[in-house]
């Protein structure tokens, strides 16, 4: 199974310094976690990497079976709701009943470059480490959040669970490779997302809600 740490309050203590004398508290490390999303720091981040990620995208050849690969959850879909819920730690029951009532909302960036890459004629597939019992939630979510248009959503098989994230999102996009579509990028949140075999461009989005290893 893909193993979620939800660190991002670690991530802003590293921020702020790798010596453990001057770590902070662990209450004033969320509310940097807090501030960083609530404040729109969040948003201008995500608006230079959106935009960059145009930039890369625009003079690339689309041919028939050209396709950008993207993550759903932190990527496609917003959770940060969900993680406040949880106290920015993980509850299985919390998050599968977020999961099953759809409540994640589009990320409005992401969707941005979603819908400039369709009106340049791409193919959009989503790759999700979610498990298969959850397909048609994550589908039903996919579509009611506004991404209608896309070949296919992959999520992990039951034989594919004990695969860490890279090797299962590598062995998808060599799976699609084989099936003859071209794959000239990848989105996603987390660098396991992006790195290994058949990746293309790569755009990495900020994440400091957990780490996907």
């Amino acid at each position: 199974m893909i193993k979620i740490s939800f660190i991002g309050f670690i991530l802003v203590l590293n921020l702020i310094s790798c010596s453990s004398n001057q770590l902070v508290n662990l209450s004033t490390a969320k509310d940097a976690v807090k501030d960083y999303y609530e404040s729109g720091k969040y948003d201008a981040e995500m608006n230079n990497v959106i935009k960059e990620a145009k930039e890369k995208f625009e003079n690339v050849e689309v041919k028939k079976n050209s396709v950008v690969i993207f993550d759903v959850d932190e990527t496609a879909l917003n959770n940060y709701g969900l993680a406040k819920q949880m106290g920015f730690g993980y509850v299985y029951d919390l998050n599968k009943k977020w999961n099953e009532e759809l409540k994640a909302p589009a990320i409005k960036q992401t969707q941005e470059l979603y819908f400039y890459l369709l009106n340049k004629g791409f193919k959009v597939i989503f790759i999700t480490g979610r498990n298969f019992n959850e397909y048609d939630v994550t589908y039903k979510n996919l579509f009611q959040a506004g991404y209608t248009e896309f070949d296919t959503l992959i999520t992990q098989r039951e034989d594919e669970q004990n695969l860490k994230t890279q090797s299962f999102k590598s062995k998808k996009r060599a799976e699609l490779t084989n099936q003859g579509y071209e794959i000239v990028g990848n989105v996603g949140d987390q660098w396991t997302d992006l790195n290994g075999v058949n990746s293309g461009i790569q755009i990495k989005l900020p994440n400091y809600l957990y780490e996907v290893k």
